[in-house]
């Protein structure tokens, strides 16, 4: 019997820090047909900080892979939030990965593998994996990474 993404998310220990509050004038989540939309999230810590830096100045790509982790937590906390169950979620459709890099920085792929690795885990490696698309640009409030994504529905 498969188990379902909040009772994995439980049995991994995993923690989920606050929701943060929308930065702007967006909505946190939008359920369009079958289709849960989450706006970009950042690396939230538990005390409600988020993590700090540029990816190849400031710290490095493990930092970097840490913060998009974190950024799944928070998405995820988000969702809970806005939204409800995270059981009510089929699969992964579509990822978007920011890291906050200096231009000679490469490696964003590995980086938003930490997003990517942990909703591999929840909703296993069919379901869990969508498409992808990792890039470099300059992130608001020095953040190292910034996510959105796309989820269907039951």
């Amino acid at each position: 019997m498969d188990i379902s993404p909040s009772e994995k998310a439980k049995e991994l220990g995993l923690e989920f820090p606050p929701a943060p509050q929308p930065a702007g004038v967006y909505r946190p989540v939008l359920v369009v047909d079958k289709f849960l939309y989450v706006s970009g999230q950042a690396p939230m810590q538990m005390d409600g900080t988020l993590m700090q830096g540029r990816v190849g100045d400031h710290v490095d790509m493990e930092f970097g892979k840490l913060a998009a982790r974190q950024t799944a937590l928070t998405m995820l906390s988000t969702i809970q939030t806005h939204f409800g169950s995270l059981d009510k979620i089929k699969r992964v459709v579509k990822v978007l990965g920011m890291v906050n890099c200096t231009p000679d920085f490469i490696r964003q792929p590995y980086v938003i593998n930490g997003f990517s690795e942990l909703l591999a885990e929840l909703w296993g490696r069919e379901y869990g994996i969508g498409v992808r698309s990792a890039v470099g640009m300059m992130l608001p409030d020095g953040i190292p990474v910034e996510i959105e994504a796309v989820f269907e529905l039951h």
